[in-house]
């Protein structure tokens, strides 16, 4: 592939719902300009896009992949971003790679929430974007009310730039209103036909908003317009650029991705309206000065660009998949982790086309291209020229929402699974692993089961272990109601010196304290020697990790020693740390033990139609509603719920806001678990204990 100039490249994004088209159409671009001998089919699990295993066998993007395409002199960085929910951290790797989004809408079901999301997520961020309704050919589809359908939702932003010729199994051909002018498909190419009359009224009106609207964005091109002068077509494609470039104008195209039919008009007209990375800006800190800046894609600025994604392979190792921010990047560049302060070496530079590596030379400033074996760097860190260390702004990756325990398949494989864990976390920053100590599971948490059953499957196909995954245990606690006061007495008599230790223990709630225990002493007149009393407290710390119920942890107790005795020969630090415990247990049985429930703060973000069904729902989890507010044109719902009953709430809301809905987890507190509920947690334990 040859070189590109920084305004001859076009970096965009592919996104919209799952099963909209977006991988189908990275594949048709690839075909139609000659990149690829054949084109693909997602149902045949041969797409340049989806290559990973289980993306073939669910027939699903599950990673952001990249397909640069060569086409009028410029290169296309197509990113194709996954449309499913759970793999929301490759949709994010895919917006700070891109410069531009091509929203897919289905003509057939219209708008959708992967589209919904995309519209959002553009909008707040500023980021140009154009609509391509895709499936036209589908039947049953009905374009002027999908389009009505964007119009009524996004206002006078949407810009018709194309009409079809006849839609369903009768779309044969394309009008193009900005040049006036018509084609029919025929086969991989296009023949100019003259404009159906039925249509050449409609085409006229839409073509004097399209010239309107250019010169809306521009004041000089307005004055020609209302001074009546006619706008030339290099005067609307500017005026149509400055829109897109601000988000005011948001152009729309059609075309069938699976039949190739639209293609190449759609890329012309990427090439003439879409940004190049030029444009563009990265806000950044210079880390030797302390500045802040703006990084421009000025190729003859220092070198820097961000780690957007990383792909671990079993054969290459580690590939690191950038963004030049600013600068060259060649062969030779003394290149430096700003984020680890480590420099880095690399071999070789080369272009991702899907899972192929195509060399390079160099890459320009507002390219995209990857490395491998990079010792230091990880997802989001910043690459710079060691003379101007930089680091840009960090992506925002969305946090985990759902955790599963995760046990090894097979005996004697867990180092494997582990390990093999641990690479993949290297590749998914919305994936984590944790060792809960308290329950001794070990926790890997995502997006959704989806996300974490994937991730198990590449564990498989990539290191060739398997791993299971259950429901995490519920990191309950033991504490005390009431008041006692309990003996404990440890005599042993077995030849020579014998064991003996005795203590009064005085144990009681406490609520006073934020410590979870207290030991006093309040020993007087020698009955316990001081040199046991170390030992009796270290006793009833030792007993605290298995409370008397369910083996829990016991706290918020304060134990006060308060009398005993003692032998002067058999007494000795281990036999009144055995008193203690026996004190210990015995108290706590009679001092009313209850459970302990940890309780979560939660915060869920829905649009105002769910706000009935969630608050429902989080009453059923025996949550308590604190209040709600309104946010952004959205309501957020601050509600205290057990932890218990929110292991897979990101699912059960996904399902019950058509994945409108996302919500935030933290620990609050612990409250007393409810008897009933209490009992069945009791009687599992017991039940898991003597299967052990």
């Amino acid at each position: 592939m040859k070189f590109y100039a920084t305004e001859n490249i076009r970096n965009i994004a592919l996104t919209g719902h799952g099963g909209d088209g977006k991988t189908t159409l990275a594949e048709a671009m690839l075909f139609t300009s000659g990149g690829l001998e054949r084109m693909g089919r997602v149902e045949e699990g041969n797409t340049n896009s989806d290559y990973d295993p289980e993306e073939i066998k669910r027939q699903i993007s599950i990673n952001t992949a990249l397909a640069p395409v060569e086409w009028n002199n410029h290169k296309l960085n197509i990113i194709d971003a996954p449309g499913f929910f759970d793999f929301a951290g490759e949709l994010q790797s895919a917006y700070y790679l891109c410069d531009s989004a091509l929203i897919l809408v289905n003509a057939l079901s219209g708008l959708s929430v992967g589209a919904e999301k995309a519209f959002d997520y553009t909008k707040k961020h500023s980021m140009p974007r154009a609509v391509f309704i895709n499936q036209m050919d589908k039947e049953n589809v009905n374009f002027k009310n999908t389009f009505d359908q964007l119009k009524e939702k996004y206002g006078p932003s949407m810009t018709l730039m194309q009409l079809p010729i006849g839609e369903g199994l009768s779309f044969k051909g394309v009008i193009d209103i900005l040049d006036n002018k018509a084609y029919q498909f025929d086969g991989k190419s296009l023949k100019p036909i003259d404009i159906p009359a039925n249509m050449a009224d409609e085409v006229a009106s839409i073509r004097e908003g399209i010239i309107e609207n250019a010169a809306e964005n521009d004041e000089e091109l307005m004055e020609k317009f209302f001074g009546g002068e006619e706008l030339s077509k290099e005067d609307i494609v500017k005026g149509l650029k400055d829109g897109i470039a601000a988000g005011d104008t948001v152009p729309v195209f059609l075309g069938s991705a699976a039949q190739n039919h639209g293609i190449s008009l759609l890329m012309d007209s990427l090439v003439s309206l879409m940004p190049s990375p030029a444009v563009i800006s990265k806000k950044a800190k210079n880390t030797k000065t302390g500045e802040e800046l703006t990084l421009t894609a000025d190729p003859k600025k220092h070198f820097a660009a961000q780690v957007c994604k990383t792909v671990v392979d079993k054969f290459v190792g580690k590939i690191s998949i950038f963004k030049v921010l600013s600068g060259e990047l060649t062969g030779d560049t003394n290149m430096v982790n700003t984020n680890k302060g480590k420099p880095e070496k690399f071999g070789g530079l080369f272009l991702m086309k899907g899972k192929k590596q195509v060399n390079v030379d160099k890459l320009t400033a507002g390219d995209i291209g990857a490395v491998a074996k990079l010792q230091f760097t990880d997802t989001g860190d910043t690459l710079s020229d060691a003379a101007f260390p930089v680091i840009a702004e960090a992506i925002a990756f969305p946090e985990p929402s759902i955790s599963l325990a995760v046990t090894a398949k097979k005996q004697g494989e867990e180092d494997k699974v582990f390990g093999g864990l641990n690479k993949l976390k290297e590749e998914d920053p919305t994936f984590t692993i944790a060792k809960q100590t308290e329950t001794s599971d070990t926790l890997i948490s995502g997006l959704g089961e989806l996300h974490l059953e994937v991730v198990c499957r590449k564990l498989t196909n990539k290191f060739e272990v398997e791993a299971d995954l259950k429901d995490p245990k519920v990191p309950y606690r033991e504490t005390i109601k009431k008041k006692v006061q309990a003996q404990g007495r440890h005599k042993k008599q077995s030849g020579g010196h014998g064991q003996f230790g005795d203590c009064w223990i005085e144990f009681e709630p406490m609520h006073d304290s934020t410590e979870t225990f207290e030991f006093v002493d309040k020993i007087v007149g020698g009955v316990v020697p001081r040199q046991y009393i170390p030992a009796v407290e270290k006793g009833l710390r030792e007993s605290l990790p298995k409370g008397v119920l369910a083996g829990y942890p016991m706290v918020n107790i304060r134990a006060t020693l308060y009398d005993g005795s003692y032998h002067s020969v058999d007494s000795s630090e281990m036999a009144f740390k055995i008193a203690a415990h026996l004190a210990f247990k015995k108290g706590c049985t009679e001092a009313g033990p209850v459970l302990l429930e940890p309780i979560s703060k939660v915060q869920v973000m829905i649009p105002d139609e769910y706000m009935g069904d969630i608050i429902g729902d989080l009453n059923r989890r025996r949550g308590r509603i604190l209040g709600m507010n309104p946010d952004d044109g959205m309501q957020i719902v601050e509600a205290e719920v057990p932890l218990s009953e929110m292991f897979k709430y990101a699912t059960d809301l996904r399902s019950m806001t058509q994945a409108r809905g996302s919500f935030k987890l933290t620990f609050e507190r612990y409250d007393e678990l409810p008897s009933n509920l209490a009992a069945k947690v009791i009687e599992a334990a017991k039940k898991e204990e003597e299967e052990e």
